[in-house]
């Protein structure tokens, strides 16, 4: 049994067929998926997207990469919203300064709100971190006892390390999976199992197999195949160290 530890199955490109993609991701043996929000106006999507099937759970937040729509009005909707609804992480937040214009004290000023609601809230934090894991890092350790995951992890072995000695953990997808990822390749090796979790960040970051092609969570297997051969191990360990993982960060059952 997997748990997809991000993914966006609420997006309008899962609106044709998600009944079908989330009968897919069962039969591969996707057991759950955590459904992090981007903006305050998918809150209420992703919340019934939970709700219309199981093995769903929301996660609410503001993304970085839209600093430019969020208000000081979202974040007291978002107080209210983690209050009401309980989810079962703070997120997407984080950092992005590979984007144009990044506004970078906005964004650090939003991602400092979250950290502080998840950390009142005993939350654990889905973070974003894109050419800015330093940054993300500085941040996390102004807020100790804080726990969660950076997905997408593409930063170094000891940006890992130092995240990992203050209780995160690191979420790999379609990345690992293209022949030509040899640093990430060389990472995920060496990182200590208890520190991995695997995500399809559908409808994003396909596999190699998949290619520009939509992403969806029945696809996440193909993560576990590439994991498992990286690091020598058979995919029962893997699947059963990181499914327990996630299981631990965010409080779910199977």
């Amino acid at each position: 049994m997997l748990i997809d530890s991000h993914c966006h199955f609420d997006h309008r490109r899962f609106d044709r067929d998600r009944a079908d993609a989330w009968l897919r991701a069962r039969e591969a043996g996707v057991m759950a998926q955590v459904v992090p929000a981007i903006t305050a106006t998918d809150w209420t999507r992703v919340k019934q997207t939970c709700n219309d099937h199981i093995g769903l759970h929301p996660a609410y937040g503001l993304h970085p990469m839209f600093w430019h729509e969020h208000s000081e009005d979202d974040l007291q909707k978002l107080r209210r919203w983690i209050e009401q609804e309980a989810p079962v992480a703070v997120g997407e937040c984080g950092l992005d300064f590979y984007m144009a214009q990044p506004n970078k004290q906005r964004q650090l000023e939003l991602f400092a709100a979250q950290l502080e609601l998840a950390l009142e809230f005993n939350l654990p934090v889905i973070i974003h971190a894109r050419r800015a894991v330093e940054e993300v890092t500085n941040c996390l350790r102004r807020y100790p006892g804080l726990k969660g995951v950076l997905h997408s992890y593409s930063g170094s072995l000891q940006q890992a390390q130092h995240l990992m000695e203050m209780g995160f953990l690191l979420g790999f997808g379609g990345p690992v999976t293209y022949p030509n990822a040899t640093r990430l390749h060389r990472l995920v090796a060496e990182l200590p199992l208890q520190a991995i979790m695997l995500e399809s960040d559908a409808p994003d970051q396909p596999d190699n197999q998949h290619h520009n092609q939509r992403n969806e969570p029945a696809f996440l297997p193909l993560i576990l195949e590439q994991v498992s051969n990286i690091r020598g191990e058979s995919p029962e360990l893997v699947a059963a160290r990181t499914t327990e993982n996630a299981i631990n960060l965010f409080g779910i059952s199977l």
